[in-house]
């Protein structure tokens, strides 16, 4: 990858490790052509690392998931890391999480291993540099669109990355989220789910389930979708026409056992549907491991449009300190 004038060469990665893709906010207006939005996978954690790095809100910024990552900077940035604790370390020092940083030119910073949560969100003050495909820089595998290089490739060893020049910044002093807002991912979440339109056809004892019983978090999940696994819901709706799908649908196949639908899902959908989870529910669910339990808790549309408000609000305050 080659710097023009108006981004310059940021980073140099050294170990890829097993996945790290570049988001937006997420490609949206296209799936009437059946292309998914992308986008990150814990909005609410990303949006904070933009909002502590000095970036407005859609700013492209790296979703390390797991860990594994080793880079090096090629010049000085101003950073912040939100999200899960995945043991990072600047030239072997801890890193403090949800706060803006400087990392010098040669520092080194590695991420480790998941000790909270499952998703860390790095964002560079001007924000990564990549072309727009379908007016989107965000990075899906499956369909080849995005990332650093168009094709929806992951980080790989080797690769340099590109940032925009940040512009004149107002920060002094440390720039720190909130301690309220800082989620405890060790913490069993409760999940706040609209109830859908085939609510009604499942039977009275799996409507009771799905809100009382403690729900896994399944081996199979990524960023398409979570598989939950717990009591069996019993729906008298085995199969609808495909209809269209949005972030954070529960949908039920026939197995009985819930798959919660993330950023890379498919556009449509056949299964019946017991609702569909709040998108800071959503963000909070992308950050949990195989074998957390987790509970859901049914919703209305007001509550989960106040939260929604709130947390935007709170967003742009960060921001205009920054």
């Amino acid at each position: 990858m080659t710097a023009s004038k108006d981004r310059e060469i940021g980073i140099r990665v050294l170990r890829a490790g097993p996945l790290a893709l570049l988001q937006d906010a997420g490609r949206f207006g296209v799936r009437h052509l059946g292309v998914t939005q992308g986008g990150p996978a814990d909005l609410y954690s990303w949006a904070w690392a933009n909002a502590l790095a000095g970036n407005p809100w859609g700013t492209a910024s790296l979703e390390i998931t797991i860990g594994g990552l080793e880079m090096v900077a090629e010049r000085d940035l101003e950073i912040a890391i939100a999200g899960a604790h995945l043991g990072a370390t600047l030239d072997q020092r801890p890193v403090p999480l949800w706060e803006r940083m400087t990392w010098k030119e040669g520092q080194v910073l590695r991420f480790a291993s998941p000790v909270t949560g499952l998703r860390a969100y790095l964002s560079v003050r001007g924000g990564f540099a990549a072309e727009p495909v379908m007016g989107s820089v965000a990075c899906v595998m499956r369909e080849q669109l995005g990332g650093f290089d168009g094709l929806g490739s992951k980080l790989q060893t080797g690769d340099q990355l590109t940032v925009h020049p940040a512009g004149p910044s107002n920060h002094t002093g440390t720039q720190q989220a909130p301690s309220d807002v800082r989620p405890d991912f060790s913490v069993e979440p409760v999940l706040s789910l609209l109830p859908g339109a085939q609510i009604a056809e499942f039977s009275g004892q799996s409507l009771y389930d799905a809100f009382n019983a403690r729900w896994q978090v399944d081996e199979r999940a990524d960023r398409m979708g979570v598989r939950l696994t717990g009591p069996r819901l019993d729906c008298r709706v085995r199969s609808l026409i495909s209809e269209g799908i949005n972030l954070g649908s529960v949908q039920v196949p026939p197995d009985g056992q819930p798959i919660a639908l993330l950023n890379d899902r498919q556009t449509i959908g056949g299964y019946p549907r017991l609702g569909a989870l709040t998108p800071l529910s959503a963000s909070r669910l992308a950050q949990c491991k195989p074998g957390q339990e987790v509970r859901f808790r049914a919703t209305g549309s007001g509550e989960g449009l106040r939260e929604y408000r709130a947390f935007r609000a709170a967003i742009d305050r960060m921001g205009a300190r920054t």
